[in-house]
């Protein structure tokens, strides 16, 4: 079975540093105090998603980083609608920047297609505004 990856948007976050704030909100938690995102969607590709696969987030335009899938959990609202949160490892690991465009909802993500991590050694320098980051991965500088 072949690993597949999600990716999406975060939606309303200026940097990963604010996403890894989000996720520490009480409502972005689980039960058992794991990271959690709550989509309207279950995955019907959920077993090549759980075998190792990561949602990758994107922050301002740019893939930034991602976050391994642990399980996901049924999640019922005040409306009654079946729901599904994407359990999270609480760990935002850092990947080359990718430019991607706009989308609602998320996508299914290949392995072949997704952004290497980088080393813990070689962050990226934070003080780099997006722009600046964009430019330079669309020319594979960074």
């Amino acid at each position: 079975m072949a690993k597949t990856h999600i990716i999406k948007l975060s939606v309303g976050t200026e940097s990963v540093e604010d996403l890894a704030a989000w996720q520490c909100l009480p409502q972005a938690r689980t039960a058992d105090g794991l990271p959690r995102h709550v989509t309207r969607m279950w995955p019907k590709r959920e077993a090549e998603v759980l075998d190792g696969g990561s949602i990758y987030w994107i922050v301002k335009g740019l893939v930034q980083c991602r976050q391994r899938i642990l399980r996901f959990d049924e999640v019922i609202r005040e409306d009654g609608i079946r729901r599904c949160a994407l359990v999270l490892d609480p760990e935002l690991v850092r990947v080359t920047p990718a430019q991607r465009r706009p989308f609602q909802g998320w996508r299914y993500l290949a392995d072949a297609d997704a952004p290497r991590d980088l080393s813990r050694g070689a962050s990226l320098d934070d003080d780099l505004p997006p722009a600046l980051s964009a430019a330079l991965a669309e020319i594979g500088v960074k």
